[in-house]
């Protein structure tokens, strides 16, 4: 029986180590072999995508499956899942391509690759969620090492799953035989763990205009960089047709020191810096993009499409593992004016061979001038990096959802990002609050007595004050000009009123005439928005719910004119409105843009002559759009309305980019639901906020990175607050003093740590080692009793000591820590209500048809 005991304990220990042992991609190269797409027997070399290296390391072939594409400028893209579900490293890449054959290669790291095809054509797209470049590579360019020590991170949590590669075939007359292409890359990973983490920064233009004719235009971009140093080894530039040179720069102490500067004709490969540079807390990072308006007789903007203009400049990077982000972008410029002392270098273009020059067009849409086509290019790695940052989330531990409000109507930004909520108080718009003839039936309710316009701290969502009380019946647009006076719209008083920022009751202009509706200059009916042009100080009003119709206003509020028709049946058409119910100035680009709210699309125009200039429309929209507010940096956001009976389009709020009306993100939040989101308004830095006039509510958004409140888990370390991440950041990389209150929560995160890691190690020790204790006590039990009953003792006995002498060869691998991180967040599915307050005006009697 001790034998037996033994034997089951050496057992126990071998499953045990084998469970616990590094599985290396020995381990899991039959298993992957089984399941690697087969390449074609043209290819050269193994057709084998998984060789195991060493122990911990691997080589992973990406190529094309034998592919011959049929005409040139053709964009080729194929997937390979990661073949490890724990955390690797890229440490370096070897490309396959013939210049006779390949322009150039792009690699990117994403979870969700476009197609499960062996191979498809990258117009539709290489990851449909969010990608990262990780290589690049251009015939004639050289190639890019990362340093030693460098690598990217891939795979366990929150690493890319799938690598997708993309091909450029320039000129393929060399496939006149028929024969089979094979290009691609292999990447050398490893499973230990790198001490420098590779990573992207990408400063991008998102709001450039080229005129026509135009010599020379410059693209500027500049951020401040908050923070730990990373160390810059490579970069890349990009533009379309007009660009003609891009330069990047660390700016330090009023000192430019250049990172690249190179042609985008050129092959637009990584090209190593000249000379190492070290970007550290407190340095501004500043790009600019050169072009020229000349061949073109329309103006140019920033977009996806072969007529529009890019301006990219990438930078590849590493830092210290424990504080690496593998991911960052820029697209402001925080400071016109310091470019006034950019190099000259960055003004003067690179000549470039002919023979040297980038194809920018796909297939035969890239002609010069105005006759290039508006298809959409392939989605490249520009259109997929732009998503990168533009994903929006609920900011889920803001407090402002709880306050106590009533219907929410309006919101906008002041002057210094607070946030302002225009309501209801206890007054409601539903069936019986309007005749058919537009006329107010609930005067005898009187003004509404509580503060109807509400300033919030936008972080805490504490009220820092507010104004508006015994003024307002039916709140309902909300904006704030350039001199932090608001304007608002009342649709019972049929009002548009001008209010001082300083809680002042009495109005500093009013327009109309008080619950009296018309359609004449003096005269509005249920108007629903104001835009104030910051330039000029034109007044636009968007009226309304029973006209159809912008009207425009001198600064000092005298009629100038006005646009826009009632919708004819059927197909609608450019200038024709139904409910034009929200508006916001594109300044970037000179635009008036329009919620067109029951057709269910944007529409923009010149302001200053309500001149049509374009329509968005997507599906996704469904039969209504809100509300629509612009960011500085090319960006529109818009909300829906709740979906018909019948239709299956969900109420969510949309991010996209203003240039081309491409759908960047849809967001909704995660506590409540939308019923019907009446208002949004956006920020320069994505902060979002959106107020629903059926649940009372006002919900704040952001990209996960600019989270104020948000708890996050960064290098290691618990953090509660970025704001104070970035303090102790500035505090240990700038040697100033840090605040006790940081001090003392910067001491108490090391021991937070060590206290769970102790715990965890003590945890699993415990849950491994008591099955052992069963076995041994068993074990020593049986033999106790043998020696009773048969009265041995000596050299019979359980001598462990031997026993784990017996076994000294033995070796206890390592434990992974267990994790114990998991989804704490849960969408609430609270009932949403039937209903719909503005839905419920009573409708103008059809007109009969004219004889």
């Amino acid at each position: 029986m001790a034998g037996l005991v033994n034997n089951l304990l050496i057992l126990f220990l071998i499953f045990q180590n084998s469970c616990l042992a590094f599985r290396s991609p020995l381990s899991v190269f039959k298993r992957y072999k089984d399941s690697a797409k087969s390449h074609s027997n043209e290819c050269l070399g193994s057709n084998r995508q998984l060789v195991p290296l060493s122990l911990s390391d691997f080589a992973l072939d990406i190529r094309m499956p034998g592919v011959t594409p049929k005409q040139s400028d053709t964009y080729l893209c194929m997937s390979v899942r990661l073949p490890v579900e724990e955390e690797a490293y890229v440490v370096d890449f070897k490309p396959h391509a013939s210049m006779d054959t390949v322009h150039h290669m792009l690699l990117f790291g994403c979870n969700n690759p476009s197609s499960d095809e062996d191979y498809w054509d990258c117009d539709g797209g290489t990851c449909t969620d969010t990608s990262n470049i990780l290589y690049a590579w251009a015939r004639n360019a050289p190639p890019t090492r990362l340093p030693k020590g460098v690598g990217f991170k891939v795979g366990g949590e929150e690493g890319s799953k799938y690598f997708v590669l993309q091909v450029h075939y320039g000129d393929v007359s060399a496939f006149k035989d028929k024969h089979k292409d094979c290009s691609g890359v292999t990447l050398h990973l490893t499973n230990q763990k790198q001490p420098m983490i590779a990573g992207m920064y990408l400063m991008m233009s998102m709001d450039t205009v080229i005129p026509p004719g135009e010599k020379a235009v410059n693209a500027d971009i500049a951020c401040s960089y908050k923070m730990y140093p990373m160390h810059v080894f490579a970069y890349r530039v990009h533009t379309h047709h007009l660009g003609k040179v891009v330069s990047g720069y660390r700016v330090r102490d009023g000192q430019w020191t250049l990172i690249g500067r190179q042609s985008p004709q050129l092959p637009q490969a990584f090209y190593p810096v000249e000379n190492p540079v070290e970007i550290k807390y407190g340095d501004t990072l500043a790009a600019r993009c050169l072009f020229t308006g000349e061949g073109r007789s329309s103006k140019t903007f920033i977009g996806g499409t072969a007529s529009d203009e890019m301006c990219n400049f990438y930078i590849m990077y590493y830092m210290e593992a424990k504080h690496a982000v593998s991911y960052k972008t820029c697209t402001r410029n925080i400071d016109p004016e310091m470019f006034r002392n950019i190099p000259q270098e960055a003004n003067i273009p690179i000549p470039v061979k002919p023979d040297m020059t980038m194809v920018h067009g796909h297939h035969e849409e890239a002609k010069s001038g105005d006759t290039v086509s508006v298809m959409q290019q392939p989605k490249r790695d520009e259109e997929e990096v732009l998503d990168q940052d533009l994903n929006i989330e609920e900011v889920v531990d803001w407090p402002g959802i709880n306050l106590k409000l009533g219907q929410v109507s309006g919101l906008a930004l002041d002057s210094n990002s607070n946030l302002v909520i225009f309501h209801r108080g206890d007054h409601v718009w539903d069936a019986n609050s309007f005749d058919s003839g537009y006329i107010y039936q609930q005067k005898g309710l009187g003004p509404i007595k509580e503060s109807t316009i509400l300033v919030l701290d936008p972080n805490s969502s504490a009220v820092l004050h507010s104004t508006g009380r015994n003024l307002f019946y039916l709140p309902h647009g909300l904006s704030i000009d350039h001199n932090g006076n608001y304007w608002v719209t009342d649709v019972a008083l049929h009002q548009v009123f001008k209010l001082a920022s300083n809680g002042a009751e009495s109005p500093l202009l009013s327009f109309g005439r008080a619950l009296q509706p018309g359609s004449d200059k003096n005269h509005f009916c249920q108007p629903t928005d104001v835009a104030v042009d910051p330039v000029t100080g034109n007044i636009y009003v968007s009226d309304g719910y029973c006209n159809s119709r912008i009207v425009q206003f001198s600064p000092d509020g005298m009629f100038v004119m006005q646009w826009g028709e009632e919708s004819s049946v059927g197909q609608t058409k450019p200038g024709q409105f139904s409910i034009p119910h929200s508006l916001t100035l594109v300044s970037d680009f000179g635009q008036l843009c329009v919620a067109d709210r029951e057709n269910g699309r944007i529409q923009c125009f010149k302001p200053e002559t309500g001149e049509f200039i374009k329509e968005i429309r997507h599906p996704l929209f469904g039969r209504e759009v809100f509300a629509v507010s612009y960011a500085p940096g090319g960006l529109l956001f818009a909300v829906n309305g709740k979906p018909y009976p019948g239709d299956t389009v969900p109420v969510q709020a949309f991010v996209m980019n203003f240039s081309t009306g491409e759908i960047i993100d849809t967001f909704i939040p995660l506590r409540k639901n939308f019923e019907m989101p009446h208002d949004i308004v956006a920020s320069d830095d994505r902060t979002v906020y959106v107020g629903d006039a059926h649940t009372n509510t006002v919900w704040k958004f952001a990209s996960p990175e600019k989270m104020e409140h948000r708890s996050v888990k960064k290098a290691g370390i618990e953090v509660q607050e970025i704001k104070e991440a970035e303090a102790v950041i500035e505090a240990r990389l700038t040697n100033k003093p840090m605040s006790k209150e940081l001090l003392k929560k910067e001491e108490k995160h090391p021991v937070v740590q060590q206290a769970s890691t102790g715990v965890s190690v003590v945890l699993i020790t415990t849950l491994l080692i008591i099955p052992i204790i069963v076995l041994l006590a068993i074990a020593v039990f049986i033999r106790w009793r043998k020696t009773r009953i048969y009265g041995g003792k000596g050299g019979g006995g359980l001598n462990l000591g031997n026993f784990f002498a017996s076994r000294a060869g033995y070796s206890r691998k390592g434990f992974d820590r267990l994790s114990t991180e998991g989804s704490d967040q849960e969408k609430d599915e609270d009932d949403a209500t039937d209903s719909e307050e503005e839905d419920a005006v009573p409708h103008p009697p059809a007109i009969p048809p004219s004889s």
